[in-house]
């Protein structure tokens, strides 16, 4: 198991999406990429300039996140992201 230090979340991200709300196929090269995910570990909170910054999130939230952010690792061949609590941007309810 990933353990992410402070300031940072380990998110699963949702898979990418292979059609359009249509029906239209998408080729590979066109998917974008997706930008929700479930947060699968949390990490402590940081603190800055003296400041302590909780994490705002917890652990089987859907959230939102920014569309570069994090850094992809994989672990057993499943594709995750690390990502900084300032990255994300909203927390999903009722999905």
């Amino acid at each position: 198991m990933i353990k992410p230090l402070a300031g940072y979340v380990l998110i699963d991200p949702a898979p990418k999406e292979t059609k359009t709300a249509s029906g239209i196929v998408l080729p590979e090269s066109a998917e974008e990429k997706p930008q929700e995910g479930k947060v699968i570990a949390c990490g402590p909170d940081s603190v800055e300039e003296g400041k302590t910054v909780k994490c705002p999130v917890k652990v089987s939230d859907k959230v939102v996140y920014k569309k570069w952010g994090g850094n992809e690792i994989k672990d057993g061949g499943k594709e995750l992201l690390l990502i900084k609590f300032e990255d994300l941007m909203a927390v999903i309810s009722g999905k």
